[in-house]
């Protein structure tokens, strides 16, 4: 969440923006039967907003203590991977971009001694941003399957997002072609919890409306469904989806 009373980066980083979700997930595990797995890292675009307050190289080393902080609530188990993390997904100055691959490479460096994921937000998905992104985890030692593509349109398969693991968009017309080609996959709505954006991006029973629809026709089998609600985040995270 942005937290945007939270946003003093400059003079307490990210722990008190971390301390607050992990309360939120705390709360909701406390008052009612919802699991809730937490993710936790910074923000890449950020690195925009810091730059005009502090200048780009101490930016780059508040998104990088702030990796170091979600990596050390990954070891504390607090949280199950490191994200959203990544690099704006709009056009930026090179030396922006060139301080926001470094720090992406560096919270895949931290994930692969952790064995945990990371959840990418980027730019649009297309195959050559997939090839690029896997051989900058080849570069940390992450497996390119601990490389959660988010919000990503149905690139499924392997010769498309070069072994990433896609994250898709639960918009009808995208589960229509990816179930068309296989179910190595997770859904996601990005849902934005904004009073003033009711419902964006997709509203938050997305997932489990197309699940049960798609599923009566018959696109969407039962083991199909299994395989990407349960199987597939729990190989990912490794959590335990079924208890």
């Amino acid at each position: 969440m942005p937290y945007h009373d939270l946003r003093d980066w400059d003079h307490k980083g990210y722990a008190p923006i971390y301390d607050r979700t992990l309360r939120m997930a705390l709360e909701a595990r406390e008052k009612t039967n919802v699991k809730v797995y937490v993710t936790l890292g910074p923000y890449p675009v950020d690195m925009l907003a810091l730059e005009e307050r502090v200048g780009l190289e101490k930016a780059e080393d508040i998104l990088m203590e702030g990796m170091r902080l979600a990596a050390d609530h990954v070891t504390d188990g607090r949280a199950v991977a490191l994200g959203e993390i990544g690099r704006p997904h709009f056009p930026v100055s090179s030396d922006v971009w060139n301080a926001s691959n470094r720090v992406m490479l560096y919270g895949m460096e931290l994930a692969a001694d952790l064995s945990c994921p990371v959840v990418l937000h980027t730019e649009s998905s297309t195959p050559e941003v997939c090839r690029e992104i896997a051989a900058m985890a080849d570069q940390a030692g992450l497996a390119r399957e601990k490389v959660v593509k988010h919000y990503s349109p149905p690139m499924i398969l392997e010769a498309e997002n070069h072994g990433l693991f896609p994250s898709v968009l639960a918009s009808e017309k995208n589960l229509r072609t990816a179930l068309e080609k296989g179910d190595r996959f997770l859904m996601e709505t990005d849902f934005l919890d904004d009073p003033t954006r009711p419902g964006a991006v997709l509203g938050i029973k997305t997932v489990p409306k197309r699940t049960i629809k798609l599923n009566l026709e018959g696109l969407l089998t039962d083991r199909g469904w299994q395989r990407i609600h349960v199987e597939n985040p729990t190989s990912l995270y490794g959590i335990d989806m079924e208890s």
